[in-house]
């Protein structure tokens, strides 16, 4: 069965061809090559915080899945002091290292020279109104973790422990009617009280109920794309194969075996590429100021790292069919506040849901994609006080974003090229299988 997405998307002047040449030929090369720089790389996350929302062990059904922490000789310096107090105290990292060769687990090993890069990171911004929740980076859980040693891929992790966290997601942080349920199983396809498809009951919602409603799809039909891409085709003694799988990819997004609905995921993905690429547009009068910098310690390379960062921001800003930002929250003043209140305080609740997943390598990367999206967030809605940007000088910035703010929106949206330039190789592959 071929998979095919086309045509324009809803809620915005564009088309998925468009996306797909300048995704593909443009942007995704650069991209690439910018996160896997230091600065880019690293990223400090804390996975231990216990879910808010149920009781819950911390443990995955799969073996796989574990992390096992490291005693304070084999965690960064930059970690641990702040050049004035130890962050960790003995009770916090007393638990003997072992090695973790498991596909769930989060490899944290860094280089001698790495720590010591680590020492010069610790630089904070003040706290905008965020759409998400960050990670204290004081705290004694909070960790340096290499993402490219930690690439997103299938572990395992499945079954109702996994689809409790997207079921609530769904059911209570999406805006959707009680009267519209949608089955624990997320490779079902869904319907409402009067037999409809799930997706049905966007209809009747305002743009920006159903802006908010695509974004998490387009999130969680990415996630999906990784995991059938990086699929464990084959696990021995020897080694451990991965590639794509194109049966799990169908049957999360073929049209026949979703009664429709996949087609509508991949078009939802579209949109938060769009919404996401907006963002690096919008974000660029904020990073090419001379003040800011890439910062590793390494001045050569910070410098060729900003140069790439800029250039890849002109692309995006030279896209020809971008997002019109000013299409949500434009009514009535007083209500527009009031929902774009909701609006962020809802993907908050997101975020949090991030400290329920079970499989920590799952955890990590469902922690930086919904820390990027709320990045992205910000930066869309921030447009007054960007446009307020000093070129140049000391005075105190009207926006600011932290260094976790912009690496982890820098991954996220690579995540999201990744899926799009993924869509290709999947087409390919499924056109040899009709």
């Amino acid at each position: 069965i071929y998979v095919q997405v086309t045509g324009s998307l809803d809620d915005c002047a564009c088309d998925v061809e468009t996306i797909d040449a300048f995704n593909n030929e443009r942007l995704f090369p650069k991209l690439q090559k910018l996160l896997e720089s230091d600065y880019f790389r690293f990223y400090k996350v804390n996975l231990n915080k216990p879910c808010p929302f149920w009781t819950d062990s911390g443990l995955c059904g799969q073996k796989n899945c574990a992390v096992i922490p490291c005693p304070p000789n084999e965690v960064p310096e930059g970690i641990k002091t702040n050049g004035h107090h130890n962050k960790y105290s003995a009770e916090a990292n007393n638990q003997e290292c072992e090695k973790a060769e498991t596909l769930g687990a989060v490899d944290s090993s860094l280089s001698k020279e790495t720590r010591q890069a680590l020492l010069e990171w610790n630089k904070h911004d003040d706290e905008a109104e965020r759409f998400c929740v960050i990670d204290d980076e004081e705290s004694p859980d909070s960790q340096y973790v290499d993402l490219l040693l930690n690439p997103e891929r299938f572990t395992g992790y499945k079954g109702p422990e996994a689809w409790q966290i997207w079921n609530s997601i769904y059911e209570e942080n999406c805006f959707k009617p009680y009267t519209v349920k949608r089955p624990l199983n997320p490779l079902a396809s869904y319907s409402g009280t009067d037999g409809k498809t799930f997706y049905s009951w966007l209809d009747g919602q305002c743009v920006e109920k159903r802006a908010f409603f695509r974004l998490v799809s387009g999130l969680h039909s990415s996630i999906n794309i990784h995991l059938s891409a990086r699929y464990l085709l084959d696990d021995n003694w020897f080694q451990k194969k991965w590639g794509h799988n194109v049966s799990e990819f169908q049957q999360r997004f073929d049209a026949q075996l979703t009664n429709g609905e996949g087609p509508k995921r991949l078009r939802n993905l579209y949109f938060l590429y769009l919404i996401e690429l907006r963002a690096l547009a919008k974000v660029l009068p904020l990073l090419q100021r001379p003040s800011f910098q890439l910062y590793t310690g390494q001045p050569t390379q910070d410098r060729q790292h900003k140069r790439v960062l800029l250039e890849l921001l002109q692309v995006a800003k030279s896209f020809p069919l971008h997002f019109d930002e000013t299409s949500l929250f434009a009514g009535n003043k007083e209500e527009a506040a009031n929902l774009k209140e909701d609006f962020r305080l809802t993907f908050r609740n997101i975020s949090r849901i991030m400290d329920c997943v079970g499989c920590f390598k799952c955890r990590l990367w469902g922690k930086l994609q919904t820390q990027g999206l709320g990045t992205a967030l910000k930066i869309l809605f921030s447009e007054r006080q960007i446009e307020a940007l000093p070129k140049s000088g000391s005075a105190r910035l009207t926006f600011q974003l932290s260094r976790q703010e912009i690496v982890s929106l820098l991954n996220a949206f690579g995540r999201i090229s990744t899926s799009i330039r993924e869509l290709e190789n999947f087409r390919s592959l499924l056109s040899k299988v009709r």
